[in-house]
């Protein structure tokens, strides 16, 4: 990057292009996000076109909305056309209409069908990120002929660690490892060496669930198959990482009400009015604690410390919460907790907010008695921090089920809704003990 920097700023055309011509499209992509909206079409201009649609395919979606601008419809139409069919289906939803008809008649008609066939199925699905190319052959035939034709078809496709062996109507008999095929006899008939229960995915299965098989099984390709169990393609795990990475940058992203694809160097108005909305829930959220607080400003009035030991309480309610919250929503989104098991989740929790309750209470009565020489105004904030902690890891697990069911992102709201959990109950637990007991 500051070598690229360096050479934008001498202006030499040549070098610019020499010091992105070795590079891999995802580096590239890396680049151009890393630029100011002013610098990408210098760099932009420069690539060749077998690289400009890879690097379309690797940038976020609000860098690709610039560089779409910025580049000639035929050369554009030129640089897709080569991606392959789960390439261009990722890309179409960013084309303009104009630029989607040249693509879709620039392409071959059996890849037409194919595009066709992917983007019949919604873009999360199994269907949706499946690529039509899988090699497949017959039960029937020896392991001689399987190779020769490996041989006469020459390049494979890409992560290709198994065949597909199908029957009539393309139904999926199985699938034959290249390990298999490589060391088997050469007179063996293929079916001898089928794998007849592989794993497979029907073609509406989610993203989230593809990731989570390829993740916990160590895939590399699985089939995809529709309700007959006819082989409509293949997902690889080139494509599985990039739904792994999206979800992980949504998990960051959402926490402060951000999108995953915003450009860093978007616009600032829009980067502004993006943002604004989420401030507005915090600050609505923030107004419900501050009037929580109100309701004893004759007690706070009395006893000053409580407005210094406040912040303490509803500190370690959110952090309390805030580490509950994050098992759970992990767990929702890895199928490790269910209905069958969420009262045992909520037991434990619970359970772990006491225990930690008791002991950071007992902390915190210290240092309030050590520096108020207050005996009594250290069991009252003792048993507000209890009540809050308690309070956090209920609302950690309560949370995030709650709006899951509502279809509520809980990564998104999650973290709002329980701060205001924590900072209502801290404060209204810490002063309405001490109206009650010391004022």
């Amino acid at each position: 990057m500051e070598s690229l920097l360096e050479t934008l700023q001498e202006g030499n055309a040549g070098r610019i292009e020499a010091s992105v011509a070795d590079l891999h499209p995802a580096d590239v992509a890396q680049l151009l996000e890393g630029l100011t909206p002013e610098e990408r079409p210098i760099v932009w201009t420069e690539l060749s076109p077998t690289t400009l649609g890879e690097v379309l395919v690797e940038v976020s979606e609000g860098v690709r909305e610039q560089l779409l601008q910025d580049i000639q419809k035929d050369t554009l139409v030129s640089a897709i056309r080569y991606l392959d069919i789960d390439d261009i289906a990722d890309l179409i939803p960013d084309l303009p209409d104009e630029v989607l008809a040249d693509v879709l008649f620039g392409v071959d008609k059996e890849a037409r069908a194919s595009l066709g066939e992917v983007l019949s199925y919604p873009e999360d699905t199994a269907g949706g990120l499946m690529n039509v190319d899988p090699v497949v052959v017959r039960e029937n035939i020896s392991v001689q002929v399987v190779l020769r034709y490996l041989r006469l078809r020459g390049e494979l496709p890409e992560y290709t660690d198994k065949l597909f062996v199908v029957g009539r109507n393309q139904r999926l008999n199985g699938v034959l490892p290249i390990s298999k095929l490589l060391t088997a006899p050469a007179t063996d008939r293929v079916r001898l060496h089928v794998d007849t229960d592989p794993f497979l995915f029907n073609v509406l299965d989610t993203q989230e669930d593809v990731a989570k098989s390829f993740e916990k099984y160590n895939l590399i390709s699985a089939p995809v198959v529709d309700d007959e169990h006819k082989l409509l393609g293949r997902i690889t795990i080139d494509d599985v990482v990039d739904v792994i990475r999206e979800d992980a940058d949504h998990s960051v992203m959402a926490r402060a009400g951000l999108k995953q694809e915003e450009d860093i160097f978007a616009p600032v108005s829009r980067s502004a009015r993006s943002r604004a909305l989420w401030l507005g829930v915090n600050l609505i959220t923030a107004v419900i604690a501050s009037w929580v607080i109100s309701q004893f400003e004759a007690t706070i009035e009395r006893l000053v410390a409580l407005a210094v030991l406040m912040p303490i309480v509803a500190s370690m309610g959110g952090n309390a919460g805030t580490q509950t919250l994050t098992v759970v929503i992990r767990g929702l989104s890895m199928g490790t907790i269910t209905r069958a098991n969420m009262g045992r989740v909520l037991k434990k929790e619970f359970l772990v907010g006491g225990l930690n309750g008791i002991f950071w209470a007992f902390a915190v009565a210290l240092v309030a008695v050590i520096w108020y020489q207050d005996v009594y105004l250290g069991g009252i904030i003792a048993l507000a921090m209890i009540i809050n902690l308690v309070a956090a890891a209920i609302s950690g697990v309560v949370l995030p089920i709650l709006l899951s069911r509502l279809g509520i992102d809980p990564a998104l709201a999650g973290g709002v809704a329980l701060t205001t959990v924590t900072d209502v109950v801290g404060f209204f637990s810490l002063l309405a003990l001490a109206a009650l007991f010391l004022v």
